[in-house]
C-alpha cells in the first residue's frame, strides 16, 4: 500500500469511527478517566475532528511559519479554554463557535486563503476558544484535570500532524474539494444548533 493510500485510510477511519450525531457523545459517566478521556474526546466529535485536521490542513497550506505556530496557537489557546471550561467559567455559544470554525477553516482551505502567519494564528486562536471550553466543560467527574488536558491536547497536536499530511499528500485540487466538503459539514453543524 503507498503513502497517499495509507493517508487516506487513516482519514477515513477516523472519520467513520467518531460520533457523527453528537459533538460530545458519551464522556460524562465514562469509566474512562484521566489522560485516555481526554485523548478520546476530540477523535468522538466529528465537529472536532474536522476543525483539527483543518487547522492542520490549513497551516500546510499556507506554509512557511504558519506550519507550526498556527497548530501551536490552537493547541495553547485551547488548553487555557479548557482550564477556564473545568473551572465552570461560563462560555455562550460554545456549539456554534465550534461550527463556525468548521465552516469556516473549510471555506479556508476551499478557496486557498493565504494570509500572515500571526493573523492565522490569531483566528484559529478565537476557534481553540469554543474548542477548548467544550473539553473542559466535559472533563469527567472522576478524571485528574491535569491528566484529561494532556490527553486532549496531545490528541490535538495528533490530529494537527494528520491534517498537515493529509494536505501534503493531496494534490491541490482534492485539498480544496476536501474543504469545500468540510464547509458544508460545518454549514451543516449550524443549522443543526
Amino acid at each position: 500500500m503507498n503513502s497517499k493510500s495509507i493517508r487516506w485510510s487513516i482519514a477515513l477511519i477516523s472519520i467513520a469511527s467518531c460520533g457523527i450525531a453528537s459533538a460530545h457523545p458519551g464522556h460524562g459517566g465514562s469509566l474512562v478517566t484521566g489522560m485516555a478521556s481526554g485523548m478520546l474526546h476530540p477523535w468522538f466529535g466529528f465537529d472536532h475532528l474536522l476543525a483539527m485536521l483543518a487547522v492542520g490542513a490549513w497551516a500546510f497550506q499556507m506554509g512557511g511559519r504558519a506550519i507550526w505556530l498556527v497548530p501551536a496557537t490552537f493547541i495553547g489557546l485551547m488548553a487555557l479554554a479548557g482550564a477556564a471550561g473545568m473551572a465552570g467559567i461560563a462560555l455562550p455559544q460554545v456549539e456554534a463557535g465550534i461550527a463556525s470554525s468548521v465552516l469556516i477553516l473549510g471555506l479556508l482551505i476551499a478557496f486557498a486563503v493565504k494570509i500572515k502567519p500571526a493573523a492565522a494564528a490569531a483566528l484559529v486562536a478565537l476557534f481553540a476558544i469554543f474548542h477548548g471550553h467544550a473539553h473542559g466543560a466535559e472533563m469527567p467527574a472522576l478524571g485528574t484535570a491535569w491528566q484529561y488536558a494532556i490527553g486532549f491536547m496531545v490528541s490535538t497536536a495528533a490530529l494537527h500532524g494528520i491534517g498537515l499530511l493529509l494536505a501534503k499528500g493531496l494534490d491541490n485540487r482534492w485539498l480544496r474539494a476536501t474543504g469545500a466538503i468540510t464547509a458544508a459539514s460545518g454549514a451543516w453543524m449550524m443549522v443543526g444548533i
